[in-house]
């Protein structure tokens, strides 16, 4: 992103632009950036957007090929399009033959990085990925937010917060807002405000889920389980995070069997520390054994709803209370 950040600063613009990558606050923000930054403030003569399946290609390249009005440039936004996924050959023909004058803007979820459009885009503008943040970027992120406010957050809070929103930057900066506005009249945010404003995300529930299955409190494991399904969250997600929790529980079991503490597990396991701090914690009250167990229980659930022989929110039921229920011996 450097040199995406210095085409701006210095409005030295390429052609065109890909922003693709799983993390939205990103690519909106970098979206409305370049608009500001290529296009005088209030200028929609010179706009075109463009948005999702069925794009017809002819307007675009017609759009593209008109002269701007009274302005340096023509920018053309093309968002979600799946160009990048199923062949666009109009398009990559077409970009050697682009007027200079226009700039192609494109954001997009998911690309073919061996297409002849991304290969294109690539030799004659910019391609940024933005993808999920690591743990050290989101917390200089909400440090540099709280200080910009006049605040302050105490480690404990700032831990707890990033456990609670995650790593999706659009989350964090919605309960970001939240916690500073809940704060106004002080001066310090503490472990008390996040637990009274923020909400959790269901990889939050999920914690506490397992949680409550290594108490075992089959009643608020289930309590939390019928909470998610009320929020409209589908039973086989809960499953497939049920089964991704095993499986890390089962390799910070093992990295912590190679003797490395907890920094190490984080930056082996690819995880954030103070998840990776968490998943150690849990992991300590199941038995390699019970962890295996469990990641092939899960598999077991997944494949009697494939098969008919339960429904999804049965099978997650029955996984639940199974785990609540049976002693667990301890490492």
């Amino acid at each position: 992103m450097k040199s995406l950040n210095e085409d701006i600063k210095n409005k030295s613009f390429r052609p065109v632009y890909l922003l693709y990558g799983e993390e939205v606050y990103l690519k909106n923000r970098y979206k409305k950036r370049l608009h500001e930054a290529i296009l005088p403030d209030g200028d929609t003569m010179n706009f075109s957007a463009y948005m999702g399946k069925g794009i017809d290609v002819k307007g675009v390249i017609d759009q593209a090929e008109t002269m701007p009005f009274f302005a340096e440039h023509r920018l053309i936004q093309i968002e979600d399009s799946g160009f990048f996924k199923n062949a666009c050959p109009e398009l990559a023909e077409y970009l050697p033959q682009m007027p200079q004058e226009t700039i192609l803007v494109f954001v997009e979820s998911e690309v073919d990085k061996r297409g002849k459009l991304f290969k294109r885009v690539k030799d004659a503008g910019r391609v940024v990925e933005m993808g999920r943040q690591d743990a050290r970027t989101l917390t200089t992120w909400v440090l540099g937010t709280v200080k910009k406010e006049g605040k302050k957050i105490t480690q404990d809070a700032l831990s707890r917060f990033l456990e609670l929103t995650g790593d999706d930057m659009e989350n964090i900066d919605h309960e970001l807002e939240k916690l500073l506005c809940y704060t106004l009249d002080g001066d310090s945010i503490t472990r008390e405000d996040v637990e009274a404003v923020c909400i959790g995300t269901t990889e939050d529930q999920i914690f506490k889920m397992i949680d409550a299955m290594t108490q075992k409190q089959q009643r608020l494991a289930l309590d939390l389980y019928y909470d998610l399904l009320s929020l409209k969250v589908p039973p086989m997600r809960i499953l497939f995070l049920i089964a991704r929790q095993f499986n890390q529980m089962l390799q910070v079991k093992d990295l912590r069997e190679q003797g490395l503490d907890d920094r190490a597990i984080a930056s082996k396991a690819g995880m954030a520390p103070f998840v990776a701090k968490r998943v150690v914690s849990q992991a300590a009250h199941f038995s390699k054994e019970a962890l295996r167990q469990g990641v092939e229980d899960c598999v077991e659930a997944e494949t009697s709803v494939k098969t008919g022989r339960l429904n999804d929110q049965l099978a997650v039921e029955m996984l639940l209370v199974k785990f609540s229920e049976r002693p667990e011996r301890r490492q």
